[in-house]
């Protein structure tokens, strides 16, 4: 297996952090590697649902984020990208302050398609959600966000 460029994965990391949707969710990712994402959420009042807890949609895109980018850096294609097609989320615990941690892992990466499994844990290392995501790997789409200049793996 090729070795991941830690230069690209340091520009990636910042890009993705500066993405719209990830600022409006206080969303970011940590670190990136060759099957596995962290992800983390400091819980603020705009990710409350009308209960008071921390709202599914939520949950769902740390869990998306985080199963994703763990697929991301197996894919031997530098000029693809992915998809998601089925994301399951089971809830396991009502959370209303302290941080979102997903944890996402590669299960078995193939040529169409991907699978992943992400858990989702406050900073007490209590287990708040866990599920899995199913991706469709597209080549020729890679991400719009892709440092041009810098190689995605060292030769």
């Amino acid at each position: 297996m090729r070795k991941i460029n830690p230069e690209h994965v340091k520009k990636f990391i910042e890009k993705i952090n500066s993405a719209p949707y990830f600022q409006l969710l206080s969303m970011r990712i940590c670190e990136l590697g060759l099957g596995y994402s962290i992800s983390e959420i400091d819980i603020a009042d705009e990710h409350f649902n009308p209960f008071g807890g921390v709202h599914g949609g939520v949950f769902s895109s740390i869990l998306d984020s985080a199963a994703s980018w763990a697929l991301f850096y197996a894919i031997e294609d530098e000029n693809a990208g992915l998809t998601s097609v089925n994301l399951n989320l089971n809830y396991l615990s009502p959370v209303k302050e302290g941080k979102l941690i997903a944890e996402g892992r590669q299960i078995k990466l193939g040529k169409t398609l991907g699978y992943a499994y992400c858990k989702i844990n406050d900073t007490a290392g209590k287990l708040l959600a866990h599920g899995t995501l199913t991706v469709m790997i597209q080549p020729g789409k890679a991400p719009a966000i892709t440092p041009p200049s810098i190689k995605k793996f060292l030769d």
